[in-house]
Parts: structure tokens; C-alpha cells; sequence
């Protein structure tokens, strides 16, 4: 297994983490036990990371951190919409 491919098996593993999260909030539309930081703090440090890969060109690095972006970025507009629900 070369450095590309360990990247992209890490990538997919950390970037399917979030989907059940986000699955689970929009199936029983109840966020109020999420905390709104850590999707809010994932999302941020998810998207500094983009932005590395994007400069130094890292493909396993861009594409790692495009679904985690989405999902933790969905869940604080979630949170937001539906913290009282």
C-alpha cells in the first residue's frame, strides 16, 4: 500500500463518520442533543484542511474532506433549525 492510497482509505473512513450523525438528525428531525460546537469546530478545521490540500494539490487530502465538510456543515444548520424541535 503506497502513501496515496493509505491517504484515500483514511480519507473515506473519517469521511463516512459523519453520515450516520447526519442521517439519524434529519430522519427524526431532533438535533437538540447535538452540540452545537463540534459539527460547528469539525466543519472549520475540515475546511482548513480543504484549503491545504487544495494548495499543495494533495488529491487524497481534497477529496477526504469535501463529505465531511458537507455533513458537519449540514448538522449546524440542523442544530440551528431544529434545536427546539
Amino acid at each position: 500500500m503506497n502513501a496515496t492510497h493509505l491517504g484515500l482509505l483514511a480519507g473515506t473512513l473519517t469521511s463516512i463518520a459523519a453520515i450516520p450523525q447526519v442521517a439519524k438528525t434529519v430522519r427524526t428531525r431532533h438535533a437538540r442533543d447535538i452540540s452545537i460546537w463540534q459539527p460547528l469546530l469539525l466543519a472549520i478545521g475540515v475546511a482548513l484542511w480543504l484549503a491545504y490540500g487544495i494548495v499543495l494539490g494533495d488529491q487524497p487530502l481534497i477529496l477526504s474532506n469535501i463529505i465531511p465538510l458537507v455533513c458537519n456543515a449540514w448538522l449546524v444548520v440542523l442544530k440551528m433549525r431544529w434545536k427546539e424541535v
